[in-house]
């Protein structure tokens, strides 16, 4: 994962604030805590993120939730390590400035997601990969 926010950082097309980058990755139960703390909803959720303070050194916060990315995979067809980076993706583009609460900001989301993905690639981060360490 180090290596695709490295390029995704030097990419210069998602720029998020300065600072350092937490990613934490949580299974379904500790995910369903944190959204039901921060966004009063127990279910697990796929990614939240929160802003950092770059007065602080801190660019933001990702967090994915290794369960609901094993999940969905495997109900669409997908590897675990390519919906878990989309997950990462998906967080870190919110730090950028991306959002998803309407129909239109979801379709320009989307449209970044695949800029992004299309970035490691193009960097030669292996996605289907990246996350063998679970």
């Amino acid at each position: 994962m180090r290596r695709a926010i490295h390029a995704l950082d030097t990419s210069g097309r998602f720029p998020v604030p300065a600072g350092e980058l937490s990613l934490v990755v949580l299974d379904a139960a500790a995910m369903g805590r944190v959204h039901a703390d921060f966004l009063d909803d127990p279910a697990p959720t796929d990614v939240i993120t929160f802003d950092g303070d770059p007065a602080f050194g801190a660019a933001g916060e990702v967090c994915v939730c290794a369960d609901v990315a094993r999940d969905y995979a495997a109900e669409h067809g997908g590897t675990f390590s390519r919906e878990l980076t989309l997950y990462v993706v998906h967080g870190y583009l919110h730090l950028a400035g991306f959002d998803d609460t309407t129909p239109m900001l979801k379709r320009r989301m989307r449209a970044a997601e695949r800029r992004a993905l299309a970035v490691l690639e193009a960097a030669g981060v292996a996605i289907d990969t990246l996350a063998a360490w679970r």
